[in-house]
């Protein structure tokens, strides 16, 4: 098991997916991180030698990922609807934020917009 940033990964696991598991890490980011490591990006978390290991950890904890972001998210969308915009009542509603449709297809909106958004 390889230890990053308080994730334990199987030693078997790409270390490009392995970043992406991290909340707001996607593919481009997770790729710049390789490349600026030199890290293929299909070499396995086992492979890491534990020098590269800290130094990712180093990385990561420099940028803001999971709870952090997760809390600028509902941080940006609370201030949206304390100003009182039209994107922050959508978002209070439950409905769909960014044009779409919402004469019949709002039922996708409504399982993935589960974030805390009333009171």
């Amino acid at each position: 098991m390889v230890f990053i940033l308080g994730v334990n990964f199987n030693e078997n696991k790409l270390v490009k997916k392995a970043l992406e598991s991290f909340y707001s890490l996607g593919p481009q980011k997770s790729l710049r991180i390789l490349a600026k490591y030199s890290i293929h990006p299909r070499a396995k978390m086992g492979t890491l030698p534990p020098k590269t290991q800290t130094a990712l950890t180093a990385e990561l904890s420099t940028m803001t990922i999971d709870n952090d972001a997760r809390k600028i998210v509902v941080d940006n969308i609370k201030r949206l609807r304390d100003m009182g915009t039209y994107r922050g009542r959508r978002h209070a509603m439950g409905l769909p934020v960014r044009g779409q449709r919402s004469r019949n297809q709002t039922e996708t909106v409504r399982r993935l917009n589960k974030v805390e958004r009333r009171g």
